[in-house]
């Protein structure tokens, strides 16, 4: 599984994160991506999950 973060964006005071990951389908086997942002402590716990 491939992943990694992409851009960091800042809005006002908040600072954050977009992530993609890349996630392999059981059933037919084809990837797909998924993107998520949140807050840099984050996303390190993202990506590790399945």
């Amino acid at each position: 599984m491939a992943k990694k973060s992409v851009a960091s964006l800042q809005t006002g005071s908040k600072r954050l994160t977009k992530a993609i990951k890349m996630v392999k389908s059981p059933k037919t086997g084809a990837y797909t991506f998924t993107e998520s942002i949140m807050s840099p402590e984050l996303v390190s716990d993202w990506l590790s999950k399945k």
